[in-house]
């Protein structure tokens, strides 16, 4: 209930400004619940009496803590909740990855990407919702992606994209293509002989990727076989 969050009770009487621990608890809650009520409601359903409610605080707060409905969407942007952050897609070890032929580290890169977009599926929910409307918030969304890809494009380009341009735009067909098969997976089982509700399905297309890489990039460097991150028993196997 808001009135037993030592924030809400803060704003409501007026004291002085939450402790930093129960501030922090409490502007957590208020961006995962973006997320929730995008999925559920979709940009027309979002607003701020709508996200006070389902985290559960005062709607006073988010504009004490946020400054309103554009800044908090554009901070649930850069959490990671929505997109991964381009460190959710170097692994565990950035260094070793960055070090890495270009082939290896665009097979990889993909894989991540396919792993972290399989993991939030309100993120796919969210993306049904962005097709069927185009407004201010789903161009708030839209601008956190462009500054992920650019970013991406630096960390993981390298000189071979520079001298390869064409490379750039196969990779935003390919990042397209992964979305797009996502959004067929919440209604389509098979999609052109691929399973896209099971792990070997996801694992079939992650070697085709791989191939794809060393076709592309093989000449300025080695692209391994082996099942990266993520890779399921089948795979492994197969």
């Amino acid at each position: 209930m808001p009135g037993n969050d030592p924030a809400v009770n803060h704003a409501a009487h007026g004291t002085t400004a939450a402790r930093p621990r129960d501030r922090a608890a409490t502007e957590e809650r208020i961006v995962a619940a973006v997320g929730e009520v995008l999925a559920r409601a979709g940009f027309e359903g979002i607003g701020v009496n709508a996200i006070a409610r389902q985290a559960g605080v005062d709607k006073v707060l988010i504009y004490r803590y946020f400054g309103g409905l554009p800044e908090l969407l554009r901070r649930w942007g850069e959490s990671g909740r929505f997109w991964p952050r381009v460190s959710d897609l170097l692994g565990a070890d950035p260094q070793a990855l960055l070090t890495l032929p270009v082939a290896e580290r665009y097979a990889r890169f993909f894989e991540h990407f396919i792993d972290e977009l399989r993991q939030r599926p309100l993120t796919v929910e969210v993306m049904v919702s962005e097709l069927q409307q185009h407004n201010e918030l789903t161009a708030i969304l839209e601008e956190e992606r462009e500054a992920w890809g650019e970013q991406a494009a630096r960390v993981l380009g390298g000189p071979e994209f520079v001298s390869q341009p064409h490379l750039h735009t196969v990779t935003v067909l390919l990042l397209a293509g992964v979305q797009y098969l996502l959004l067929r997976s919440r209604k389509t089982r098979v999609f052109g002989g691929i399973d896209l509700q099971s792990d070997a399905g996801w694992a079939e297309i992650r070697r085709a990727l791989r191939r794809l890489a060393a076709d592309l990039l093989g000449e300025h460097g080695h692209v391994s076989n082996s099942p990266r991150r993520g890779a399921t028993t089948q795979e492994k196997n197969r």
